[in-house]
Order: structure tokens, then C-alpha cells, then sequence
């Protein structure tokens, strides 16, 4: 009998491992195009009495999140870094150079988020941010500080945008920094803004691989906005 149950085990475990393994290497199809083009259904509404209307291009944005950690065996603390491509929106001004709440909005699909460890990218998108109750991030600008219109035709500016962001079900004011780069076709650059764990109700990591992780989570946005007139 004992022989017997050996043998039986010998021969199911090549199929568990490749079983395993087959599970590790599965998911959702979190390629960025496939993301963008997820991402790129939610484009808030154009509306009529819009003056400008700034609109995410196809390709050239990026959202990622920055925290810094500090690894078991490695003498240095460095930042951990993930990122998807799965962002579209829309920023739309009035006349009088002011934000149009109800037609500016950018959507972030979380769960295409992706750094260069697969432990880390389970726990961002389980644990943490429970991508699939909460599969995207939303900011949704009210103001902007430092920007009027008409837009430069060229050059480089920095102004504020300021926001309600949502993470996992948790709505927050944010200010963002901006530094554009104006061209007659697209708005290009990269924002940034900062905040705790805590400030979201997210949980801290503490696992086994990480002496330390720091308690601020910087996000980025590198963008690339076309501009449409109504």
C-alpha cells in the first residue's frame, strides 16, 4: 500500500509543479495596449461650451508609483517603481481659463500596474489596491494655479493642477506639479504628487524581503495631451 501511494505521488507531481507554475504565469492581459485601449472607453464627455479640451493621445502616457524600500540583502535602499500605460482622459477650460469639473477627468488602470518583481506586483494589485473590486484610480481636476489660456504655441511652463483623486475607494484632494512643454499639435511633460499610506487607508507592506519601506507614495504622470477645440 505504502509502495503503492509513492508511486502515485511521483507521478502527480510533475503535473502540480507545471500546474503551479502554469498559474504564476497567468492572468489578465495587462499589455499596455491592451490596457490603453481599455482605459481609452472611459474618456469623460466632450462638452459644448468647452474653449479648449486637452485629450490623452494614444501613445506617450504613463502613469507609476514611486516608494522608497529598503531590500534584505542589499546595502542600499533604492525605489520601487511600477507602472502601466493604461491612462486616458480629458482636460476641458472655459473661456475664462477655468477647469470644467464635469469634462475633466483622468482614469488609471491599476491593475495593469507592472515593476521588475512579480512578488511585488501580486501584492500592489492584491493586498493592497485589490484591483479587482478597484481596477482604476481617478483624478478628477477642479482648479488649476499658473496656467491661462491661450495655451503657447511653445516653450515650457509650471503651474498646479489641483483634484480630487480616488484610490480603492477613498476620494482625496491633491495638488499636482506640473512641468509642460508646449508644441502647436500636443501638450507633453510629467506631474507628480505625493501622499501616505495612510491617506488612502492602504496598508503598509511588511513582508519577509523588506527591512524597510518608506511611508510616502509619490505618484507620476508622464503625458501627452492633444488639444481640440469645440
Amino acid at each position: 500500500m505504502s509502495v503503492l501511494l509513492d508511486q502515485r505521488i511521483i507521478r502527480v507531481l510533475p503535473f502540480l509543479v507545471g500546474l503551479a507554475l502554469s498559474i504564476e504565469g497567468c492572468g489578465p492581459d495587462l499589455s499596455s495596449a491592451a490596457v490603453a485601449s481599455s482605459a481609452q472607453a472611459q474618456m469623460p464627455p466632450a462638452p459644448s461650451n468647452a474653449a479648449l479640451r486637452l485629450e490623452t493621445t494614444s501613445t506617450g502616457n504613463q502613469a507609476r508609483y514611486r516608494v522608497r524600500e529598503q531590500l534584505v540583502n542589499v546595502d542600499l535602499p533604492s525605489d520601487a517603481i511600477g507602472s502601466t500605460g493604461g491612462v486616458a482622459g480629458a482636460l476641458a477650460f472655459d473661456s475664462a481659463g477655468r477647469i470644467i469639473p464635469s469634462a475633466s477627468r483622468f482614469e488609471v488602470q491599476v491593475s495593469g500596474l507592472t515593476s521588475d518583481r512579480t512578488r511585488r506586483d501580486g501584492y500592489v494589485r492584491g493586498p493592497l489596491l485589490e484591483t479587482e473590486q478597484h481596477p482604476t484610480a481617478v483624478f478628477a481636476p477642479t482648479g488649476v494655479r499658473g496656467l491661462q489660456l491661450p495655451l503657447p504655441q511653445s516653450g515650457s511652463q509650471s503651474f498646479e493642477l489641483l483634484g480630487n483623486l480616488t484610490v480603492k475607494g477613498v476620494t482625496r484632494p491633491t495638488t499636482w506639479q506640473v512641468g509642460a512643454q508646449f508644441a502647436p499639435d500636443a501638450v507633453t511633460g510629467t506631474s507628480s504628487t505625493a501622499f501616505t499610506f495612510a491617506d488612502f487607508g492602504l496598508r503598509q507592506p511588511r513582508v519577509p524581503v523588506l527591512l524597510s519601506v518608506a511611508d510616502t507614495i509619490r505618484l507620476e504622470y508622464a503625458f501627452r495631451l492633444a488639444p481640440t477645440r469645440s
